[in-house]
């Protein structure tokens, strides 16, 4: 299943049992749902959002511990694709698709333990750099492949077509 905190908290549509589903052996991954339930679309939002709401929910300060939540974002969810043996872990053979955050920021400090880290604090915004299978995507937080002025054109544009409720 793929859990989309953020989404359900918008929605108001209950809180996932996350940490139940887990020690039944259910396979848990991390989603964000769509921009209609979720403004930002960040991942790592959705990491905290989760690690948080699954200790609330089950009343355990232990549930979801960091590790388990960033294997919600990556191995879960290739699992949930049926894809494990190709993402989702960096392995030889898989496609190395990884990023590279910012440690050295007054944000990021004290650093103790670096799952912690890029689970509870705004790590979203420290990447840097982004390859996907081998290819650089993003440099020092530069769009590499696509035009980010165009991008924003196209959003503004579609928002004038869209009518919101």
């Amino acid at each position: 299943m793929v859990h989309c905190p953020e989404s359900n908290l918008k929605l108001a549509s209950g809180f996932c049992p996350v940490a139940e589903l887990m020690d039944a052996g259910i396979n848990v991954a991390l989603g964000t749902d769509g921009a209609a339930s979720n403004n930002d679309l960040d991942l790592f939002g959705e990491l905290k959002t989760a690690a948080l709401l699954a200790k609330g929910v089950s009343g355990d300060a232990a549930a979801l511990d960091a590790h388990a939540a960033l294997r919600m974002a990556t191995l879960n969810g290739a699992k949930a694709l049926g894809w494990q043996d190709q993402i989702g872990s960096l392995e030889a053979g898989k496609s190395a698709d990884i990023i590279a955050v910012e440690i050295n920021s007054l944000s990021q400090k004290p650093l103790y333990n670096p799952a912690s880290q890029l689970v509870y604090t705004n790590a979203g915004s420290q990447v840097t750099h982004s390859w996907v299978a081998g290819k650089a995507l993003m440099k020092e937080r530069a769009l590499l492949t696509l035009n980010e002025a165009e991008l924003i054109q196209s959003a503004d544009h579609w928002r004038t077509q869209i009518k919101p409720d």
